[in-house]
């Protein structure tokens, strides 16, 4: 439930061929410290060009965020993608709204973000690949810091396995 079908330093190391190796054909994206860093409304460095390869590569991508629409929608906008807010991740709910507005299926889809208790949860329920990234940069509050010190354990685990594993439910 808690184990990221793969852990990588940042998104920008899912390359269209890593992506195609796995039979992954649509991204569903975090945004906050995956994408951009903590309210900040631009996208972090290479991130515009990394989501136009993917394009390119015929990778169907879109926002979940649980965050507000008004935080997400400009963001979104910037990257020309479509998005969904207010996701309520772990929940299924979101994840699945944003599977099928790609018109994917499960094995198809992979979900990428930088916590384990929502973004990498919410996909392992459903049964989709996920991959977790580093966050862009450690926030400061106290609920963040204790749901990071909780995932070092999950992360040492995964990393302790002989190679990365794509969830296969």
């Amino acid at each position: 439930m808690f184990l990221p079908g793969f852990i990588l330093n940042n998104v920008l190391e899912i390359t269209p061929e890593f992506l195609k190796k796995h039979g992954v054909k649509a991204l569903i994206l975090d945004a906050d410290n995956t994408l951009r860093l903590y309210r900040k409304p631009e996208p972090a460095d290479g991130i515009a060009a990394w989501i136009g390869k993917l394009k390119d590569n015929g990778i169907a991508l879109i926002i979940l965020s649980n965050n507000y629409p008004s935080r997400v929608k400009p963001f979104a906008q910037k990257l020309g993608l479509d998005f969904i807010a207010m996701g309520l991740k772990p929940s299924p709910i979101g994840i699945l709204r944003a599977k099928r507005r790609l018109g994917i299926t499960k094995k198809q889809v992979a979900i990428v973000g930088d916590q384990i208790f929502t973004d990498i949860i919410g996909g392992n329920l459903l049964g989709i690949t996920t991959i977790l990234v580093k966050p862009l940069k450690l926030e400061n509050g106290a609920t963040y810091r204790f749901k990071r010190w909780l995932e070092q354990p999950i992360i040492k685990r995964h990393k302790n396995k002989s190679k990365p594993i794509l969830n296969s439910k």
